[in-house]
């Protein structure tokens, strides 16, 4: 682990990533300069770390302020993982992919009352919940690979035959709304026991509950695709800030940018479209080092510009590009996308898992394969279920 000690007023940096592991140079940049910000305290930064907006992605930052611009404008963006109540292998996946093509529609829920539901007042932005959203976020079924620690998996009731959800998504609009209100000005740094610091948290903890809620909505939805009911196994945020005091009785800000928390039971920890998936069962020895966070995911080798030369999406690469290794099937109608979200664009989720393995951080329980991805609906139903059905065949020869 490479830490550096407090150097000219930065907070030092504890970085769990081995010399195997691939960071890019910006997002090391983007570290440092996080350390520097005004009452920085300590920084983890885990082995998906690769650069953002505002500050690298995959990191955990304390602070004795709130730095809206840490957590970004996806606020409470995070990963929910579902149990089916139905067996893997009863899954007819064309028609499965075909069905999933209403998450692209407007969810037909009564909005105020789920809202109300769970203690949440409208919003402006509240026709866009059971909604995914763009970029790397998506609604996945599963099935158990392999299980890694049996004891752990049979406590937390995990049944191998059985499909799974994994939603990665968040609080939509609503959540960039509150960033971009509160930067009008540029970056700030808010007192977490002040006036200003309460209204962000405000908003801001709403923004997470709503996006918590967005997740099982869409799981539902998908359920319902597949004719099941589901049961939630955990649920986690990765773009956040909680309050806590430290053992002065002062009010600390811990951010997660792209780092979910380890101290809230089992972590999925998913790879690219076109590989495994791990749930990770957190380990305390380090979790202080580690600002009681994990990875979140492969992260990203290649931005998403890049990648437009990277990846070819003529029609015989189109069909490639939807299927995985797996013999699944990825939705995506959007062919930009579809290039921008290629399995290349990310990091070897085996290395990211190494690392963490490694370190401390957390053990593997169980890997979950890829059956159906969705990102977006083919723009002709029809059309895409015939290119899915022929690019089976193709690849079944």
């Amino acid at each position: 682990m490479g830490t550096s000690p407090k150097v000219d007023g930065c907070a030092p940096i504890h970085v769990f990533a081995s010399s195997k592991s691939w960071i890019e140079g910006n997002a090391t940049l983007q570290l440092q300069q996080v350390a520097g910000l005004p009452g920085v305290q300590s920084v983890a930064a885990m082995p998906d770390l690769h650069p953002g907006k505002y500050g690298p992605v995959g990191c955990a930052v304390l602070a004795d302020r709130i730095h809206p611009q840490l957590v970004g404008s996806d606020i409470g963006c995070g990963m929910g993982l579902f149990e089916l109540d139905i067996a893997a292998r009863k899954l007819r996946l064309d028609q499965l992919a075909d069905r999933l093509h209403a998450l692209d529609q407007p969810w037909d829920g009564v909005t105020d009352s789920v809202l109300a539901d769970v203690g949440l007042s409208t919003t402006t932005f509240d026709a866009s919940l059971g909604s995914i959203g763009g970029g790397n976020h998506f609604c996945e079924f599963q099935a158990i690979e392999e299980i890694l620690a049996p004891d752990t998996a049979a406590q937390a009731g995990f049944d191998r035959d059985r499909a799974y959800v994994l939603v990665h998504s968040g609080s939509r609009g609503l959540g960039f709304s509150i960033l971009e209100r509160i930067l009008l000005n540029g970056p700030v740094a808010l007192d977490p026991a002040g006036e200003e610091g309460g209204a962000y948290m405000a908003a801001h903890d709403h923004a997470v509950q709503w996006a918590r809620l967005n997740r099982r909505i869409i799981a539902e939805r998908a359920a319902a695709a597949a004719r099941a009911d589901l049961r939630p196994v955990n649920d986690l945020a990765h773009n956040m800030v909680e309050r806590e005091h430290n053992a002065g009785g002062d009010v600390m800000a811990l951010h997660r940018k792209g780092a979910a928390a380890s101290d809230r039971g089992l972590v999925p920890v998913p790879g690219s479209r076109g590989t495994l998936s791990y749930l990770v069962e957190p380990l305390p020895a380090m979790r202080t080092e580690a600002l009681a966070s994990l990875a979140h995911g492969a992260g990203r080798k290649y931005d998403r510009g890049s990648m437009h030369g990277r990846v070819r999406v003529k029609k015989p690469d189109v069909a490639r590009l939807e299927r995985n290794p797996y013999g699944g099937i990825v939705v995506c109608g959007d062919r930009g996308l579809l290039a921008e979200e290629a399995p290349e664009a990310y990091k070897s989720i085996e290395r990211v898992i190494a690392d963490l393995v490694e370190f401390g951080l957390a053990r593997v329980v169980a890997t979950f394969r890829p059956l159906v991805t969705f990102k977006k609906a083919q723009s002709n139903v029809a059309a895409g279920g015939a290119r899915r059905e022929k690019s089976w065949k193709e690849d079944r020869r």
